[in-house]
């Protein structure tokens, strides 16, 4: 089970980064960029291209916070050789605070920018923003909001560590279950307004 280990030790920062986006959007600064990417456009069908939940907030706060929890679980790696096996990130490039700081952004922009098109499909299914599909569609679609961010991710894990396709799917299937498990925490704390 090495390979789930992996997983773990390499994504961390990206979840971390995750809950922590969460808070950083409910709290009440940097309200400039509390604006939506889509800047309240529509698309030719009359709906909104992304809706008023994909703000320029998240999208730089996951950025920078994804940054930050690489840098920071880099140091903690750095320190444990052990756990630094399992960084995938450092596999094949020495574990320096640049290259972690690069990795890190790469990390939280993609875990970002893979949420869009999913809100994109939406907007056109008219699922209102911040809510649930219904009917037949639910089940696809709340598939598609556990593993969307964890696509990206492993993307930038696969472009500095080759992975197979068998891999990276396995990686996709269990970040999703595990995004799952967190989001489910996050609303029985109140973070989050829907479950999954």
């Amino acid at each position: 089970m090495t390979w789930l280990a992996d997983m773990y030790v390499t994504l961390l920062p990206g979840i971390v980064a995750g809950v922590l986006n969460m808070v950083w959007c409910l709290l009440p600064v940097a309200r400039p960029l509390s604006r939506p990417i889509d800047g309240g456009r529509a698309w030719r069908d009359g709906r909104r291209w992304l809706g008023d939940n994909k703000t320029w907030k998240g999208l730089v706060g996951m950025t920078v916070l994804g940054l930050a929890a690489t840098v920071a679980w880099a140091a903690i790696c750095a320190r444990m050789p052990s756990l630094e096996a399992h960084m995938l990130l450092f596999r094949h490039h020495p574990n320096t605070w640049p290259y972690a700081a690069l990795l890190g952004a790469a990390l939280g922009l993609t875990y970002a920018l893979f949420e869009l098109p999913n809100s994109f499909l939406k907007r056109r299914f008219d699922v209102t923003p911040g809510r649930a599909a219904t009917g037949g569609r639910r089940v696809a679609f709340t598939v598609l909001d556990q593993i969307d961010s964890i696509i990206g991710m492993v993307l930038v894990v696969a472009l500095v560590c080759p992975m197979t396709i068998g891999f990276f799917l396995l990686y996709v299937l269990v970040g999703g279950i595990t995004h799952a498990a967190i989001n489910l925490a996050l609303f029985a704390v109140r973070l989050r307004k829907n479950p999954l």
